[in-house]
């Protein structure tokens, strides 16, 4: 068995409130949810209206598979129009 966690801290420039916000990652975790099989929270900094702090989780047999998964999540976070990568960190468990 094999865990992946990426974690992810993202600006959002166009943000004016808290429900701006909601709108963007309600967006951003119906995407991913839809297309992986992984779990999504938000862990930190859910007061700050322009800043979000996401963590992602998949488990799975194989580390390709874990590894293909976060390459994915990696890469829709990258091509974002809607906010601004920050950082990412990946870590295997």
């Amino acid at each position: 068995m094999v865990i992946g966690v990426v974690k992810a801290l993202l600006s959002l420039p166009g943000s004016r409130s808290l429900k701006d916000k909601r709108r963007v990652l309600h967006s951003l975790k119906d995407r991913i949810l839809n297309r992986m099989n992984v779990s999504l929270a938000e862990v930190g900094r859910q007061d700050a209206w322009q800043f979000a702090e996401l963590a992602f989780v998949t488990v799975a047999a194989e580390q390709v598979t874990v590894q293909e998964r976060i390459s994915a999540i990696s890469s829709m976070l990258e091509f974002n129009g809607n906010f601004v990568l920050v950082n990412l960190e990946t870590e295997l468990l």
